[in-house]
């Protein structure tokens, strides 16, 4: 019973003849729509045709026994109402309905890790507010951009380490970036090729068609116990691609200020020899960022390198609603058979 009284409820609601509503379909036939004004004009038309052409009988009656009945005009209402029923069946056929479609996007996604240098010389202040942190932005920005791909991170100045494992926890990911620091590894150095070698071990179980390695460094490998070169090879063998940047700029650099506050600057020379070679054996590319701006363009550049091929699942669910409108239509045909039974009706015209 209860069910019953929610269904009437339902479709017994003044709202569904709300402006808003009435605006907020799609019309499958619209041109029903357009015969709507054309009904109560049809409506006066007869009438006029009928009191023109009706046949008339001739009587006399004196003035006083002549008079005007406010109550004629509810002979109108039978006729108002056959005019909504006509309407709302008009309305029905236009066929109301309300269409949601829903897009599902998927791709195989990529493997990626990022190798980012962060040993002391990172600190240079070439770029604003230095270099790791300017690699740190950029790399957030990239993870940000991402769609369904694993991504992990690898820090390492004198040793290598995993920071991150490769996830799709991109919030995760972007606080473990936000918290990298020059003092997570105390060994002093630059050891390239045990960061790529980190990368690997947590790539080599992916069974991922596309795997990548985006290794950040501003010096040359001078620490750690696989050679860089050796450690490209092996990442070759196990088809993973290899970018790598050389962040930061030659000669003179900024590094903080003295005891008086004015700016300290040391020399600063840069062998990207061995970030050409491991980029070439990974048949990636190698790119320098001399700045900021450089620096973002390179992962804009790796980001449509290295995109996934997006799939879309569309799903379209149309709902109609002419039922409401016919429902509405009986009541209101009903309503004028009953009041057609009780109104009086002129016998001389019948």
């Amino acid at each position: 019973m209860k069910n019953i009284w929610t269904e009437l409820n339902y479709w017994l609601n003044w709202s569904w003849f709300k402006y808003e509503t009435l605006t907020s379909y799609d019309y499958n036939n619209p041109w029903f729509l357009y015969a709507i004004p054309f009904v109560p004009l049809i409506f006066v038309l007869r009438w006029l045709f009928h009191f023109r052409f009706r046949q008339k009988l001739e009587y006399a009656l004196p003035d006083k026994n002549i008079k005007n009945d406010k109550t004629a005009i509810l002979r109108l209402i039978p006729r108002i109402f056959m005019i909504i029923c006509l309407i709302l069946v008009l309305f029905a056929l236009a066929r109301p309905q309300k269409t949601n479609q829903k897009i599902d996007k998927w791709s195989e996604g990529i493997d990626i890790m990022i190798a980012l240098d962060i040993s002391e010389s990172m600190l240079l202040e070439d770029f604003r507010p230095n270099r790791l942190e300017a690699a740190k932005k950029v790399a957030k920005k990239f993870v940000a951009g991402r769609i369904s791909d694993r991504i992990g991170l690898v820090v390492f100045s004198g040793d290598a380490y995993s920071l991150c494992p490769l996830t799709t926890d991109y919030e995760m990911l972007e606080k473990h970036i936000s918290d990298i620091n020059h003092k997570l590894i105390s060994k002093p150095g630059t050891a390239i090729g045990s960061a790529i070698g980190v990368a690997i071990n947590r790539m080599v179980q992916s069974e991922s068609k596309t795997k990548i390695i985006i290794l950040l460094s501003d010096g040359e490998s001078n620490a750690g116990s696989i050679d860089p070169i050796t450690a490209a090879e092996l990442a070759s063998a196990h088809n993973i691609k290899l970018y790598s940047i050389a962040v930061g700029k030659e000669g003179k650099i900024p590094y903080g200020t003295d005891v008086f506050g004015n700016p300290q600057y040391v020399e600063n020379t840069m062998n990207v020899t061995t970030l050409v070679k491991i980029a070439q054996i990974g048949e990636g590319k190698f790119f320098r960022a001399s700045n900021n701006s450089a620096l973002n363009q390179i992962f804009s550049k790796i980001d449509k390198y290295e995109k996934a091929e997006i799939k879309e699942t569309r799903f379209k669910d149309t709902k109609d609603y002419y039922d409401i409108y016919l429902r509405w239509a009986v009541i209101a045909f009903l309503i004028w058979l009953f009041l057609k039974s009780t109104f009086l009706s002129n016998a001389l015209e019948d």
